[in-house]
């Protein structure tokens, strides 16, 4: 499966900086422009992961899980 976002880009000085619209809190930065989305991805996954796993805190005991899958 293939997760897109949205990637803005702008140049402060000698550095990019990216920040993604659909994940707020979600920054990179880098030398590069290649650098600062390849962070900027990285960031991406981390708050992902923590907003899984602070959902899953808390389930009542007979709740179920499904996957669904967006296209």
């Amino acid at each position: 499966m293939r997760n897109e976002f949205t990637a803005i880009i702008e140049q402060d000085g000698g550095w990019y900086v990216a920040y993604c619209l659909e994940i707020p809190g979600a920054n990179g930065q880098g030398k590069t422009k290649q650098e600062a989305l390849v962070n900027l991805g990285e960031a991406i996954s981390l708050v992902l992961e923590d907003r899984r796993e602070d959902g899953l805190r808390g389930l009542p005991p007979g709740a179920m899980r499904e996957m669904v899958v967006v296209q």
